[in-house]
């Protein structure tokens, strides 16, 4: 084996995806069988049981979709599309002609394959690039979507990060500040990038997972194209049914994606659908499509979809303490960045320095594959075909890409080779300037290169013996990029762990420090000091600790766990250990990302001086049902609708909460019936609890003084219900309350709030008794009884109990006999008495 760059860089996108490959130091894309520059992401399998992919798998899908309204019926589909959306879920995707489930992953590497096969040469390894935002799940999904397709060494790369590499390979300004604006398909990404002396680094990055050109045409579809059908049609059934309506809406899509982009070119657009059918209306009546829409039509339908990623470029200028005057380039990426709808709105409310000068469709794959030259990877000489047994073979290390004049070449003999030294000349590719011969042995020497300013510069690698006889080489040529240079890849999220704070009395997410969001990859974390909550047994199956990974937007520190994603949950079993650890010892834990983000977690055990190690190894999370994101919307509205009420709390604190829900409310219909909708109706709830954990966090004085004068409250009208039996301990609540309302200490006023909790249960535990007794005395029957004679011996006791002493210690000595009697788990009994 010896060690060479990387040369191809592959963009796997939503909608296309594109291959590119450095050619004697020039990024160059490999055309398509159609001699495109990209690939539909769209795979067909057909009745002969043919996967097609790419442009006739597109051309299919148009009939696909529209065939399906003929029997309202779209669970025989055999074209997939759109795909990268459901990364990361356990969706799976049925061909009837195939008779099987594909997973996302699977039809991913259906794509990937594809891209290589028009390469002449095999592609064993190559960067993919992945959106700045993808969670941990789909990531590892693209890699299994990598290794399906073949591919021995893939390595992730963020996509606004390559776009930035591939414009500032011909930038103007080699200094300033540069925003990503990457709007594909279906993932909206936004980098803000520090450039000085043609280094990139990147600052920060932000984005949407699930709002991209499917969203525009979706919104073409509910806002044009069915209003038409409704105004020319019957069409009511159809709507009012969410299988047929989201049949038609599929069908409808390539209209809709067509207008969009022919839109970005023209005035207006003539659509009809002659060639298709749509099936028929409620009065038999077949449904066709024919109009006009004008620019202005659809910039009234596109704006809110594109507000939503310019604001998201203003809160991250803004939390970077920018504003868009700040830039010197606004970098569009992205088939829909034609529109000039967008790109007037970028102007108006970011920047006039709105950049166009790289292609929006390949910028991603040539920054991925000049990403590439930057990455090492190994490579079986033996195997290669342009090797032979007269071939020598080097070992080297260099910089790929440099801002200097020259760069130095680190060069020996490979230690597996016959020649033991040999001659190098470096020759570059204009032949205006060579190195020279230097003598090469195995102990190696170094050789410098001088470079041609702002350009990829490529040098051929020259072998001679003592006699002046030329030897092929391998590798036969190095590539070195001149005035662009990129730092490191960020974390795009933070990733921490789950942890009780006593403090707030709640399990909350914390980053691991070294794993903060922003910190650059490859990243190492460590948490020290945390504890097992109890005793393993080595060599146990039985016992072990939990260890919960969690990842969290930038401000989601102290936030409840539950409202960040969950990566992973790091289990320590017994049979892990080679010693027991007793209850109560300190562990420690180090967690080590790579460029590509994946995990590696060690957990010291500091009692027995042992290290375990785990790799983290992400699988498919299930697909959300639908019940649970309204559930989920009902929550938030709720609490949202009760702190209003609170006066300490304005309405300019909830107002961008509101408006998200609002949001939320409105999407609600159409993107709950598919799982990339609901993905992001999940994604945008979380943040929303997350604003009001925070917003609840910096009120939590006021919270608790209304939560203490509450209990008071309650403890002063349950007394005076009971006759006045705790008037002691109600003076003891009220000296407690006092102390608590004027205390300034969050702390002591959780622990006078606690012991309000002890005293109100004390003086309650009468009033609940008698309201439990009533419950089981009036729904006797709907109980079952293991003893039902018993029973009803008791309740006709407390029956009497409850008119002539509701609240005597004798009532609790019956109802305790009573629970005992009844046929159910303690589970249930505990609800009961709650």
């Amino acid at each position: 084996m010896t060690t060479i760059k990387m040369k191809y860089g592959i963009d796997l996108g939503t909608t296309n995806s594109a291959l590119c490959k450095l050619d004697n130091g020039v990024p160059t894309i490999i055309k398509t069988d159609t001699l495109k520059d990209t690939l539909p992401s769209c795979v067909a399998f057909t009745g002969k049981k043919v996967i097609k992919v790419g442009d006739s798998a597109f051309n299919n899908n148009r009939s696909d979709k529209s065939r399906a309204t003929k029997k309202w019926n779209g669970s025989s589909s055999n074209v997939f599309l759109e795909f990268k959306r459901t990364m990361g879920l356990d969706k799976k995707y049925y061909s009837s002609n195939m008779g099987r489930d594909y997973s996302s992953e699977e039809l991913s590497a259906e794509v990937l394959k594809t891209l290589m096969s028009f390469n002449n040469e095999k592609i064993s390894s190559t960067i993919i690039t992945i959106p700045a935002k993808f969670k941990t799940d789909q990531i590892a999904a693209t890699k299994r979507a990598a290794e399906l397709a073949g591919i021995e060494h893939c390595e992730l790369l963020q996509e606004p990060i390559a776009a930035a590499m591939a414009y500032g390979l011909n930038a103007e300004k080699s200094d300033g500040k540069w925003l990503v604006f990457d709007f594909g398909g279906g993932t909206f990404d936004a980098a803000l990038l520090n450039v000085e002396d043609g280094i990139l680094q990147v600052k920060d990055t932000e984005g949407d997972n699930y709002l991209g050109g499917k969203n525009l045409d979706y919104a073409i579809v509910d806002e044009i194209l069915i209003p038409y059908l409704q105004d020319n049609y019957s069409i009511d059934s159809i709507i009012d049914d969410d299988q047929k309506r989201n049949i038609l809406r599929d069908a409808l899509k390539f209209y809709a994606e067509y207008a969009k982009n022919q839109l970005s070119f023209k005035k207006e657009i003539d659509i009809t659908s002659q060639l298709d059918e749509f099936g028929t209306d409620d009065e038999d009546e077949e449904l066709e499509l024919d109009l006009i829409i004008t620019e202005e039509d659809i910039k009234d339908v596109v704006t809110p979809v594109f507000q939503k990623a310019v604001d998201i470029c203003r809160k991250l200028l803004e939390r970077n303490n920018l504003s868009g005057s700040s830039l010197d380039s606004l970098i569009l990426v992205g088939g829909p960045t034609r529109s000039p709808v967008l790109r007037e709105m970028l102007r108006n409310q970011i920047t006039e320095n709105v950049n166009t000068n790289i292609d929006p469709m390949t910028a991603i794959a040539v920054g991925a594959a000049l990403y590439a030259s930057t990455v090492d990877t190994d490579w079986d000489f033996a195997e290669s075909k342009d090797c032979t047994d007269k071939t020598v073979e080097f070992d080297l290390q260099y910089e790929s890409n440099t801002v200097d004049d020259s760069e130095f070449v680190a060069i020996k003999i490979n230690e597996n080779s016959q020649f033991k030294e040999i001659y190098v000349d470096l020759e570059r590719n204009d032949k205006a300037w060579s190195s020279g011969k230097t003598l090469i042995t195995t102990e190696g020497d170094v050789m410098e290169c001088r470079l041609l300013k702002n350009k990829p510069n490529s040098f051929k690698i020259r072998a001679y013996d003592a006699s002046g006889n030329s030897f092929d080489s391998f590798p036969a040529e190095i590539s070195i990029i001149h005035g662009t240079k990129i730092g490191s890849a960020v974390l795009p999220y933070n990733i921490g762990i789950e942890v009780n704070d006593e403090y707030n009395d709640k399990d909350v997410f914390i980053p691991i420090k070294g794993l903060e969001k922003n910190q650059p990859l490859p990243a190492v974390g460590v948490r020290n000091g945390l504890y097992v909550p109890h005793a393993i047994t080595a060599g146990s199956s039985s016992d072990s600790i939990i260890i919960p990974i969690y990842q969290g937007e930038y401000n989601s520190e102290g936030t409840n766990a539950i409202y960040n994603d969950h990566v992973f949950d790091v289990i320590i079993e017994g049979k892990d250990l080679s010693a027991s650890v007793p209850d109560k010892s300190q562990i420690d834990i180090t967690i080590k990302v790579d460029r590509s983000q994946m995990m590696i977690m060690e957990v010291q055990l500091l009692a027995t001086g042992e290290t375990i190690e785990k790799n983290i190894e992400v699988s498919s999370r299930k697909c959300i049902d639908s019940d649970h994101i309204r559930n989920l919307s009902s929550q938030i509205t709720t609490k949202i609708s009760e702190m209003k009420q609170n006066s300490y709390i304005s309405s300019r604190e909830l107002s961008d909460a509101e408006k998200k829900l609002n949001d939320v409310q409105n999407r609600l219909d159409s993107e709950i019936s598919s799982d990339d909708g609901k993905m992001h109706l999940l994604s945008d709830i979380r943040k929303i609890f997350i604003d009001i954990d925070k917003i609840a966090e910096s009120h939590q004085s006021e919270i608790l003084n209304e939560k203490i004068s509450q209990l008071l409250d309650k403890i002063e009208k349950c007394n005076e219900i009971l006759g006045s039996t705790y008037d002691q301990n109600v003076r003891q609540a009220q000296e407690l309350a006092n102390k608590a309302l004027i205390n300034t200490s969050i702390g002591k006023k959780r622990e006078y709030l606690k012991e309000l909790e002890n005293i109100h249960t004390k003086i309650t535990f009468k009033f609940q008794t008698y309201h439990i007794a009533k419950h089981i005395s009036e729904n006797f029957d709907t109980f079952n009884w293991k003893d039902r004679q018993a029973a009803r011996a008791i309740v006709n006791r407390v029956e009497m109990l409850l008119i002539e002493s509701p609240f005597s210690d004798e009532m609790i000595v019956y109802m305790q006999n009573l629970v005992k009697l009844m046929n159910m788990s303690e589970a249930e009994k505990l609800k009961l008495l709650r």
